[in-house]
């Protein structure tokens, strides 16, 4: 099976053409996220610190112009019009239905922000538009649906790729496939209950933020239901301290029986983050269980030992990554770790499920990898990047 992913960022010149300049544009990217504002920027206010940060988008105004319409069928195979969600508030975004990047924060922080409305939340349809061109069947729609807890959460839609197509049209989405990956532009609108867009975000590439995008959103929703319910978080929206690998953590552990995990300076380790959802497009437990070779390689010739994160605020629950775990019926020989803020994939530069990070004593980065390795493949790069 071909491993689709959302991965550079694209210009998104339609969006740009029809809505003017828009701040913050990134694509489904494995870059950097977007630039802090320039020295010297003179904003202010309460919204000054979310201004400042470079991984939160807080939208762009789209005035209140109609929403095309279209018709697709979800997950279920039954078919759906976006009008006929009028009188709910809306939160449209565009998904490749086999992202293993971009896409599943934005899915984490669109059902996030429903939670935080409380029983307000009814008042908010949550509709995705699958943007993987060569991905398009109702299994597939429902096999991401069901990876990431979405299944009677919200509305995934798919049809044909003229469908499709007629669809990322309408909305101004970019979609492309070069060299085997999907590109397309992570977009989320908000509509409100008469059919007009609201606002667009454009998702970046920051597991930290998923927290803070959904307080946006949130709020952005409440400020369009009636009575403008309370949201129930309100976290900071300044930037997020990461934490990478020149910091000693504690983490913990995603075993049965509790614990922690470390990490830090102080000896070398490789580092591989991944998580459970990865089961649903990937053989995850194969990939799992066979990393106990290199784990018996690394013993035998005093390599680096082998320490797993899994990416957890993109997961359900924490619960759900221990019964996947449980469930493998072998057992792991390295420890795993639960990242339940996003702020050591950030802090080790994550872009990608799953990822590689080859860290010296001294905490230093020295290789990175994108994807699985067969465990002598893994052996032999760690011993190439250790002798460069």
């Amino acid at each position: 099976m071909n491993r689709f992913r959302a991965r550079r960022a694209l210009s998104a010149l339609a969006l740009l053409g029809v809505l003017g300049a828009l701040p913050g544009l990134a694509g489904c990217s494995t870059g950097s996220p977007s630039a802090a504002p320039p020295a010297g920027s003179q904003a202010t206010g309460p919204n000054s610190a979310a201004m400042q940060n470079p991984n939160l988008d807080l939208g762009t105004s789209l005035g209140a112009s109609p929403a095309p319409d279209f018709r697709l069928r979800n997950q279920f195979g039954q078919p759906m019009s976006l009008s006929q969600f009028r009188g709910k508030v809306v939160m449209l975004a565009f998904e490749d239905s086999q992202c293993t990047t971009v896409c599943p924060l934005t899915t984490q922080s669109m059902l996030i922000a429903k939670q935080m409305l409380g029983a307000a939340g009814e008042g908010v349809q949550l509709l995705g538009v699958d943007a993987n061109p060569d991905a398009t069947s109702v299994a597939d729609v429902l096999s991401y649906s069901r990876a990431h807890g979405l299944v009677n959460q919200w509305a995934f839609l798919t049809g044909s790729l003229a469908q499709l197509k007629n669809t990322w049209g309408l909305y101004h989405i970019a979609v492309q496939i070069e060299q085997g990956q999907i590109d397309h532009t992570p977009a989320l609108f908000v509509i409100d209950q008469q059919g007009r867009e609201r606002r667009l975000y454009l998702t970046q590439m920051a597991y930290s933020s998923v927290g803070q995008s959904a307080q946006v959103l949130a709020d952005e929703l409440s400020s369009l239901l009636p009575g403008h319910p309370k949201v129930a978080s309100q976290q900071s929206l300044a930037s997020v301290t990461v934490q990478g690998p020149g910091d000693h953590l504690t983490l913990p552990s995603a075993g049965s029986q509790g614990g922690a995990v470390t990490l830090g300076p102080g000896q070398p380790r490789l580092v591989m983050f991944f998580a459970t959802w990865l089961a649903e497009v990937q053989d995850l437990k194969s990939e799992l269980t066979s990393a106990n070779a290199y784990v018996a390689a690394a013993r035998q010739e005093h390599l680096p030992q082998l320490v797993a994160v899994d990416e957890t605020v993109v997961e359900s629950s924490a619960q759900a990554v221990r019964a996947y775990l449980r469930g493998l019926g072998t057992s792991l020989d390295y420890p795993v770790a639960l990242d339940t803020s996003g702020r050591v994939a950030d802090g080790y530069a994550v872009q990608d499920q799953p990822w590689f990070a080859l860290v010296s004593a001294s905490g230093k980065i020295i290789w990175s990898h994108d994807g699985w390795l067969a465990p002598s493949a893994l052996e032999s790069a760690v011993k190439r990047a250790q002798h460069a």
